[in-house]
């Protein structure tokens, strides 16, 4: 089949100066239905000038742009002639490059911050959230900066400020260059999303090509010419993204792709059915599946650390897989859901900046030990991208929308070592929790929440009997891109209703806490 849109042709490129908000950059870009990408800020020139962008935006950084080892964007990015958008450290690199002053304030804005914006600039004219009493344009917006500019470049103009920044947005108009010091990116700048749109349609002349159905469409093409008349093994988990990945393949390749799902003993209640009814029974994928719960209880046995068990648990997944893998002839591909996120992440582990927090579970290692050729359809989107594209492929709406599920599955939310009766314990209080949530309508108001098995005792009392068992954490969060996270504020009647369902219900655990910690310091998982 052939797409007829090149749904990449109007490209914004973000350079990502470190901060903690350039995936939500690339995201409220790719909203306004416009593809984006990011790269690292030294990228190479040549490789800038390949790309051909539409338009360029420079993120925030946590450094300052007086530093020594200051961070700056290649000159390619002004002599392109292309729009270019800074933000924040963003705005203090051009200004700083091009000519003007940037100086560290003794007054820093961290938090939210009210600007008046300043003249008619093409970025944010007619763009406000009130008015003051002079008739001036005011936007509520969120600031994270310790420098400011404090002279502008020449050919720019001032075109916001605030109490402490006298300098909150700089514009020059005929080059198409503008700056601004908050963040556009959160939610907490409500404006932010038009001013993004203003920036990637009427500045940089975007269409709104970066559609569900095109991405579908684009996908489906990109499998049939890669993988030509070859048939496709996946790895079918039952998360999001292996799901997701299936649904395009079999609309792709049809009967040419064969999913093979490994039960390891340790997914959600009934969940090993739930996919079985959902690619088989509905959509008539070919899936095999492999109950091999028995094998990794015995990987895991007498095994306390986590990073141990998630190793234990992908070399098991590993094994299993060749050994089903075996069984089949003229096998060429192996799928996988890689998502952008995990090609950012990656590429940032390869320059040396980035800390392991944990090991990401996946089938590491498998495509060259197994002579296949690797594809990933999915590798150039977010996961509510993922999502959007599962639901126009037909995917059931509770399977698409559930919440994120780690590799290891209940492996590493048994803390200490696992066992059978442990997971026997956890499924069913895990799923009274996400039960109650749907009962409740509070599972859509929180983006990831689960149950944890204790490694520790407590004495409880029922029916005037001593019990002395096992403790339960139930956990829920709020985030938008889960580098960050709140613990969600439940409703203590809701809290006191699932700790007496799971107490009562459950035999073995006499107590059940909630987790109040937010990410950072903590993880969202607890190993």
């Amino acid at each position: 089949m052939t797409v007829s849109t090149d749904i990449h042709f109007d490209r914004i490129v973000i350079l990502d100066f470190g901060s903690q908000y350039t995936q939500l950059i690339a995201r409220r870009v790719r909203e306004a239905n416009v593809y984006s990408e990011i790269h690292a800020f030294d990228i190479a020139p040549e490789r800038l000038r390949a790309m051909a962008p539409r338009g360029i935006v420079l993120s925030g950084s946590p450094e300052s742009v007086n530093a020594p080892a200051g961070y700056r964007a290649p000159d390619a990015v002004f002599e392109l002639g292309v729009p270019v958008l800074g933000i924040c450290y963003g705005m203090q690199s051009m200004a700083a490059q091009l000519g003007g002053e940037v100086e560290t304030s003794d007054h820093r804005e961290f938090g939210y911050a009210q600007v008046r914006a300043r003249g008619h600039s093409r970025l944010l004219a007619g763009i406000e959230d009130e008015v003051n009493a002079e008739g001036h344009g005011l936007l509520d917006v969120w600031m994270s900066h310790g420098d400011r500019v404090c002279s502008l470049p020449p050919g720019f103009t001032r075109i916001a400020s605030t109490d402490s920044a006298p300098i909150a947005g700089i514009a020059d108009e005929e080059r198409g260059f503008y700056g601004v010091q908050f963040h556009p990116e959160v939610t907490h700048t409500r404006q932010g999303a038009r001013i993004l749109r203003r920036f990637v349609h009427d500045i940089c002349g975007c269409a709104s090509d970066w559609t569900p159905e095109a991405i579908i469409d684009d996908c489906v093409a990109r499998v049939c010419r890669e993988v030509g008349d070859d048939a496709v093994l996946l790895a079918l988990s039952g998360g999001v993204d292996s799901s997701v990945v299936a649904a395009l393949l079999q609309r792709a390749i049809g009967d040419r792709l064969t999913c093979i799902f490994v039960d390891n003993g340790l997914l959600r209640l009934d969940e090993g059915d739930q996919v079985m009814s959902a690619f088989a029974g509905r959509l008539g994928v070919d899936v095999r599946r492999v109950d091999a719960g028995d094998q990794f209880l015995a990987a895991l046995a007498g095994v306390s650390d986590p990073e141990e068990k998630r190793r234990r648990i992908g070399r098991t997944f590993i094994e299993i897989f060749e050994e089903q893998a075996a069984k089949l002839d003229g096998i060429r591909w192996l799928a996988q859901g890689t998502i952008y996120p995990d090609v950012i992440e990656s590429a940032g582990a390869t320059t040396g900046k980035a800390h392991v927090i944990k090991s990401h579970h996946n089938v590491g290692g498998l495509p060259e030990r197994m002579h296949m050729r690797l594809v990933e359809p999915l590798r150039e989107l977010f996961k509510d991208e993922v999502r959007a594209i599962g639901v126009e492929l037909g995917l059931p709406p509770d399977l698409v929308h559930r919440h994120p599920f780690p590799g290891p599955g209940l492996g590493v939310r048994i803390l200490g070592e696992v066992r059978r009766a442990y997971a026997d314990v956890l499924r069913r209080a895990d799923a009274i929790f996400t039960d109650e949530l749907r009962t409740a309508g509070l599972y859509d108001s929180v983006n990831q929440a689960f149950a944890v098995y204790l490694p520790v005792r407590s004495v409880g009392v029922t029916g005037d009997q001593r019990r002395y068992e096992h403790v339960i954490a139930i956990r829920a969060v709020e985030t938008v891109d889960f580098m960050t996270a709140r613990w969600a504020h439940l409703p203590y009647a809701f809290l006191e209703h699932v700790s007496n369902r799971i107490i009562n219900e459950i035999s073995g655990v006499s107590r059940v806490v909630y987790d109040i910690s937010g990410k950072p310091p903590a993880t969202i998982e607890w190993e």
